[in-house]
């Protein structure tokens, strides 16, 4: 199982759309910067959490913990002698 393309396009573009977009759309005021400086790190961080969060799934570090009787059983079930 590896990466897939759709996923990570409509989620990237969806995160640039808020980081790079909704900057420009910001009305005049007296904290106008500060308003596109949060919407452009919002952006950022949450496509960054969100493509850690994927990549995180794709080869797992930590698999579920099997007792050996549950092991013997797929073994002998799937043709795989221990």
């Amino acid at each position: 199982m590896g990466a897939q393309l759709l996923p990570l396009l409509i989620i990237t573009l969806f995160w640039a759309g808020v980081g790079i977009v909704l900057p420009f759309l910001v009305p005049k005021g007296p904290n106008k910067g500060i308003m596109q400086v949060i919407l452009m790190l919002t952006g950022v961080c949450c496509w960054l959490f969100w493509l850690c969060c994927y990549v995180a799934q794709m080869n797992p570090l930590i698999g579920p913990q099997l007792d050996k009787h549950t092991l013997l059983v797929m073994a002998k079930e799937w043709g795989d002698g221990l």
